[in-house]
């Protein structure tokens, strides 16, 4: 019963549309006939309305924070799967006939409810490849594949080093399992961009003004 009610419930969050509510309600705006099609923060800054876009941003990172933190604090032995539902429910929103954003945002508020140093990794990675490049979708799959990576890396290492400080390695399975998840993150956002990536190599995608 614990599985399913924490799988509906980040599910629901994740599917809420942040973008797609506040343009309509705020700017009588159809988010999704404006640039991209997307109805995340990137798309709704497209709108010219910096204010709808700041909080798109910080609504569809609340959706994948709030279920994740509250799994990890209630039943943290399903902390993945709220991760994965909640997710999902942003990529596959019930309110748009299991159409969606991106994920960045909502994959940023997960991060945040993981661990405090990778979310602010993917941040770090994220502006500076933006900064260099002015591409959004760049930007999110090198982050989040920069996440992987060193999550991973530390993973190899803690061992090593827990061994040398003679540290207990209880926690060891939960850091596989969280590049684990991570790498499903990776394979999803990468999907999620895959439009993106067929417009990076034809040199038609979209640039930011950041």
């Amino acid at each position: 019963m614990d599985i399913i009610i924490i799988s509906f419930f980040s599910y629901l969050s994740g599917s809420i549309p942040f973008g797609l509510i506040l343009t309509k309600f705020f700017g009588d705006i159809d988010i999704r006939n404006i640039g991209s099609g997307n109805i995340g923060a990137t798309n709704v800054l497209r709108t010219g309305n910096k204010f709808l876009a700041l909080m798109t941003l910080l609504l569809d990172i609340a959706k994948g924070y709030i279920p994740v933190m509250l799994t990890i604090i209630y039943f943290p032995q399903l902390a993945a799967l709220s991760a994965l539902a909640a997710f999902l429910g942003h990529i596959f929103s019930i309110w748009l006939k299991f159409k969606g954003g991106k994920g960045i945002a909502t994959y940023l508020g997960i991060l945040f409810a993981l661990s405090l140093q990778l979310s602010i990794l993917f941040i770090f990675t994220w502006l500076v490849v933006s900064l260099i490049f002015k591409y959004s979708s760049l930007s999110s799959m090198f982050a989040s594949l920069t996440v992987l990576v060193v999550n991973l890396l530390r993973e190899i290492a803690y061992p090593i080093l827990s061994i040398i400080s003679d540290q207990n390695l209880d926690d060891k399975t939960y850091a596989i399992d969280k590049s684990f998840l991570l790498f499903v993150f990776f394979i999803l956002i990468i999907f999620t961009h895959r439009k993106n990536i067929s417009n990076l190599k034809n040199k038609t995608e979209q640039k930011i003004k950041i």
